[in-house]
């Protein structure tokens, strides 16, 4: 060891006997160029997006979304991220994804999640922080953060690509008519659906 790495077998003593897996060592702070925060969300290496300096996806009241794919992050060839801030109450509408499977897990507060699967099979959890979940690529699910504090989310999706179908994108394209006569609903009923994209329904606000 010491001629491959040009040292003498004093300066080698150190080095530990066993798997060095995890480390003891000085934790980076603000001086650090690796703890550095990005003003702009641009590839600082190969290896590093700074996600938080993104611009999010943002609903006022409801919360935000900040999504990292391969066209950010071109080294990430086979998975795609983000990170979802819930306000206490909001709901990450109904939705499902066509291309990937997606595993979350929750960094702060408590929420419940609630998959909905073919022939009206339908698994609610209530989750918070340190747990993990998970809905199938084509499964529709939600996420309501059912504290009183932000709940803060990261998901991951086993695809380059980040696709979503949500449900009022999916009734807004529909004629009333048709969404009338598939769900059962009345006409002035149907009008009421949403005609555009919910995202994140903020709290409901009780009279």
């Amino acid at each position: 060891m010491a001629q491959n790495l040009g040292l003498s077998v004093a300066e080698l003593v150190p080095l530990p006997n066993h798997e060095a897996y995890f480390v003891q060592g000085p934790v980076p702070d603000d001086s650090s160029l690796f703890a550095t925060a990005r003003r702009v969300p641009e590839l600082a290496t190969m290896h590093r997006y700074p996600l938080e300096a993104q611009q999010p996806r943002r609903v006022p009241g409801g919360g935000t979304q900040r999504t990292v794919t391969v066209n950010e992050f071109p080294i990430s060839t086979t998975m795609a991220g983000s990170v979802i801030e819930l306000q206490p109450g909001a709901l990450r509408e109904l939705h499902w994804h066509p291309n990937a499977d997606e595993w979350q897990y929750y960094m702060s507060g408590t929420a419940e999640m609630g998959v909905f699967l073919a022939q009206g099979n339908a698994v609610i959890d209530q989750f918070e922080a340190g747990d993990v979940g998970y809905a199938p690529m084509g499964a529709g699910h939600y996420i309501k953060n059912t504290g009183n504090d932000l709940c803060r989310i990261l998901v991951g999706l086993n695809s380059p690509h980040y696709q979503a179908m949500d449900l009022s994108e999916w009734l807004a394209g529909n004629p009333v008519d048709v969404l009338a006569t598939n769900l059962g609903l009345s006409l002035e009923v149907a009008a009421k659906l949403p005609h555009k994209t919910v995202f994140v329904a903020p709290p409901v606000r009780r009279k």
